[in-house]
């Protein structure tokens, strides 16, 4: 079990670092910080993890004991199939609860640090990697242009430099022969060194009037200039901006927020339908309203009096009424893109809730698929259960991301959209457990051998 978790676990961080590495590279991020982001996104794909090891190492396990005729030997004796599953049942009992709280408390945690992380990462600025032949704008009020540089010294040559930080154009230009440039240690300056060269700086005129400006020129053999970064140095957030997202919630505080989108979304629709037919969107002319009334008097013929207006005033009425069902309209709009977005929300955490249970339930499902297969195929090693395991989880796996899109789209319930996948995959697990236990012969190609030659032989006597 220990064996297998290990192997499924290092294969999903190998999909997880392939679809980062992009955020990574070039960001001169420290080893921590690196290693830090795949822990927490190791700790994430723990829940996926342990049902597909769980299948993995059941098939394993009984399918050694076949293949080494210790089943048979148990079986010969009187101990029947249930009583062998017996610890193995309590250990994955005890794994399933175990998956429950670690998809509780330590996924949303995990979740949160990965995305603060990652957060942090955005911000910060990628290295200072100046290109040679073209104009290098990417430390701000820097422009710098370098002819070439050395490969091995990172000596630069040809330098032209701008200085913009005073914001009046190109005031400040040093032209040097050569120099190197170098980042401090906390990245929040970074320290030109530049050998033979000459600074050209416009002065300010003493008034409006003043025509001349005056100008100076520097000759120098080595000079040093000092120039503050912002956004290179990695700064670490405390990640609040987070905490309100279904992924970063356990079931209490699920819970909690999804009771409450529930309330405002019943609620709004109440406030926005009294403020909707009684305010000005839905102009009515209360005289000719029978329900305010206490007992109906007559009926009014409405298009007699429209045609009894004149032309003009039949176009303002008309005018009028569009107006009014615009606004009208766009006041629907409004208001259901609104609720869509909240009942967005209430899905999303209800279906993360759900999950929650419906991940540790599928470790339950998937032993009771991988402990009779490897009864009944009787293969231990990493070869037959490998293959088995993959096949059965790739299923898992694609009708688990299908019903957690439908239910997040609204197409599908929330609750529905978790569970789904281990309702499909659990009638195999009690077919292929009443199989094992019915020492049923279910893979065994010579019985199927037979029936595929009268199946042969019938379709040639219709050809």
């Amino acid at each position: 079990m220990v064996l297998t978790f290990c192997i499924v676990l290092f294969v999903l961080l190998l999909q997880f670092i392939w679809l980062y590495i992009d955020e990574l590279i070039g960001k001169g991020l420290s080893l921590g910080v690196v290693f830090e982001f795949f822990f927490w996104g190791m700790a994430q794909f723990v829940p996926l993890a342990l049902p597909l090891s769980t299948m993995l190492a059941s098939i394993m396990t009984m399918g050694g004991l076949g293949e080494n005729n210790e089943l048979l030997a148990m079986k010969a004796a009187g101990i029947p199939l249930q009583r062998i599953l017996r610890p193995l049942m309590v250990l994955a009992l005890v794994i399933s609860i175990g998956a429950f709280f670690v998809a509780n408390d330590l996924i949303p945690y995990a979740n949160l640090q990965i995305k603060t992380i990652l957060y942090d990462i955005k911000q910060k600025r990628e290295e200072v990697k100046i290109p040679s032949g073209v104009f290098y704008d990417g430390i701000e009020n820097i422009i710098l242009y370098v002819e070439e540089q050395g490969e091995n010294n990172g000596l630069m040559q040809g330098i032209m430099f701008y200085d913009h930080r005073a914001k009046k154009g190109n005031t400040n230009v040093t032209i040097a022969e050569s120099g190197y440039i170098r980042l401090t240690e906390n990245k929040q300056h970074a320290i030109f060194t530049l050998y033979n060269g000459i600074t050209y700086e416009d002065g300010e005129r003493k008034s409006r009037a003043d025509t001349i400006y005056p100008f100076q020129r520097r000759k120098f053999d080595e000079q040093v200039v000092l120039v503050p970064l912002e956004g290179y140095d990695f700064k670490r957030s405390d990640g609040s901006r987070y905490k309100d997202m279904a992924e970063t919630m356990n079931i209490r505080d699920l819970s909690y927020f999804e009771d409450s989108l529930s309330t405002n979304l019943s609620n709004n629709r109440t406030r926005f339908k009294s403020e909707f037919l009684e305010g000005d969107y839905m102009p009515r002319t209360f005289e000719l309203d029978s329900v305010g009334r206490k007992e109906f008097v007559y009926t009014l013929a409405l298009d007699s009096l429209y045609g009894a207006m004149s032309m003009e005033k039949q176009l303002e009425s008309i005018r009028g009424a569009k107006r009014s069902i615009e606004r009208s309209s766009a006041q629907l709009s409004n208001f259901v893109a609104q609720q869509e977005q909240n009942d967005y929300q209430r899905r999303r955490m209800e279906l993360e809730m759900h999950r929650k249970f419906s991940l540790a339930f599928a470790c339950l499902v998937f032993f009771f698929i991988g402990a009779p297969l490897g009864a009944i195929i009787r293969k231990g090693g990493l070869g037959t259960p490998t293959v088995v395991s993959i096949f059965f989880f790739v299923i898992y796996w694609v009708i688990d991301l299908a019903g957690k899109k439908l239910a997040r789209d609204g197409a599908w319930e929330p609750a529905f959209g978790a569970w789904i996948s281990s309702i499909v995959l659990l009638p195999i697990g009690i077919f292929l457990t009443y199989k094992a236990t019915k020492d049923s012969s279910l893979f065994n190609v010579d019985k199927y051998i037979p029936m595929l030659k009268n199946i042969i032989s019938l379709l040639k006597s219709f050809i």
